[in-house]
C-alpha cells in the first residue's frame, strides 16, 4: 500500500512502509527503479525493524514538478521526507544511485542516522556518462559534461527515454538483462511488475548528469574536483558490493572505500550482479540483519 506526504520543496512523495519494531531503517532507490523494487526486502527483512521506502521525485508514484541538478537535490529531498513524517531513522540504506544520495545525505545534515549501509552504490567519486562509439560501447576519451549533451545523447539517453515514454518494455527487459539481471531473473508476473516500474520514471538524463558530476571525494574524477565532503560523514558504513556486478564496476567500490574514512566495514556479495534482492535474497538479508545487530 502507498501512503503520500506532500514536501515543502513542493513535490508529493509516494512511500511505502513495513511495520516492525523501534528502529526504523529508511530505503533510498537507485536510477530507474522506485520502491516497488524494494518490494523483496520489505517482505523478509527483521520484524524488528520498521522499514520505510520513498520514490524519489520523478520515480514511481512520485510527483516531478521541479527538475533535478544534482544528488545534493536529492538529498535535501530526503532530508524534508524524514523531518515531516518525523522519523528516527536508525539505518539508511542506500541502492546504486540511492547509495550516492545517501552519501551526500549523511555529509550535509547532522545525526542523519546510527549507521550507513551502501548496496552496490554509486562511488564517491560520481557515475562517469561517457559518449557512446558506434559499436554501442562507450568511449571513455569523451566523457560528457553538460546536461543538455546528455540530454542530446542519442545512443543511451534518447533510448532509454524513448523506451520510458513509449513504454516499451522489450527494449527496457533487454536493458535489464544485459546489465542487472545476469545472474538470476524476476519471477516472469513480478519481472512484469518491475518493467511497469521503470517506465514510470520521468528524469533519467537529469540523474545521469547528476551522478556524473556527483563527487564528494578529495580527487579529481576526471570532470570535476572533489569537495571533500566524504570527511562529514560520522557514522559507521557498511559497503555491500557483488563480485559480478557490471554495472558499478569493481574499481567504483574501491573509491569508494579509499575515500570513506572512521568506522567502515566491506562485505563482498558472492555470486551478485547489480540486484543482490533477486540474485541472492538470503545473503542480503542476513548481511544487512548482522550489520544492524552489531553494537
Amino acid at each position: 500500500m502507498l501512503h503520500y506526504v506532500d514536501l515543502p520543496l513542493g513535490e508529493t512523495i509516494a512511500y511505502r512502509t513495513r511495520a516492525g519494531g523501534d528502529k526504523t531503517i529508511l530505503l533510498i532507490h537507485g536510477n530507474m527503479v522506485s520502491s516497488k523494487h524494494w518490494d523483496l526486502l520489505l517482505d523478509n527483512l527483521d520484524e524488528q525493524y520498521t522499514l520505510v521506502a520513498l520514490d524519489l521525485p520523478g520515480f514511481g508514484q512520485s510527483t516531478y514538478n521541479y527538475q533535478v541538478n544534482s544528488i545534493e537535490d536529492f538529498a535535501k529531498v530526503i532530508k524534508e521526507f524524514v523531518d515531516e513524517l518525523e522519523l528516527d531513522v536508525y539505518g539508511i540504506l542506500g541502492w546504486s544511485m540511492g547509495g550516492a544520495i545517501a552519501m551526500q545525505y549523511c555529509a550535509m545534515y547532522d545525526q542523519p542516522c546510527v549507521k550507513l549501509m551502501l548496496l552496490a552504490s554509486g562511488s564517491t567519486r560520481g557515475y562517469p556518462f561517457y559518449a557512446t562509439n558506434p559499436d554501442g560501447t562507450p568511449d571513455v576519451s569523451n566523457r560528457l559534461e553538460t546536461y543538455e549533451q546528455i540530454k542530446q545523447d542519442p545512443m543511451k539517453t534518447k533510448v532509454m527515454e524513448a523506451a520510458q515514454q513509449n513504454g516499451d518494455k522489450e527494449t527496457m527487459k533487454m536493458v535489464w538483462d544485459a546489465a542487472i539481471y545476469t545472474q538470476k531473473k524476476p519471477e516472469p508476473d513480478h519481472y512484469d511488475e518491475y518493467l511497469e516500474d521503470i517506465l514510470t520514471q520521468r528524469n533519467i538524463a537529469e540523474c545521469y548528469h547528476a551522478l556524473n558530476h556527483f563527487n564528494i571525494s578529495h580527487v579529481h574524477n576526471g570532470l570535476i574536483s572533489g569537495t571533500g565532503d566524504v570527511d562529514r560523514i560520522d557514522v559507521p558504513v557498511l559497503v555491500m558490493h557483488g563480485d559480478l556486478d557490471y554495472v558499478v564496476l569493481s574499481t567504483m567500490k574501491d573509491e569508494t572505500l579509499e575515500d570513506l574514512t572512521g568506522d567502515v566495514e566491506y562485505v563482498e556479495l558472492t555470486s551478485c550482479g547489480h540486484s543482490p534482492m533477486v540474485d541472492d535474497l538470503p545473503l542480503l538479508t542476513e548481511t544487512i540483519e548482522n550489520y544492524l545487530r552489531k553494537e
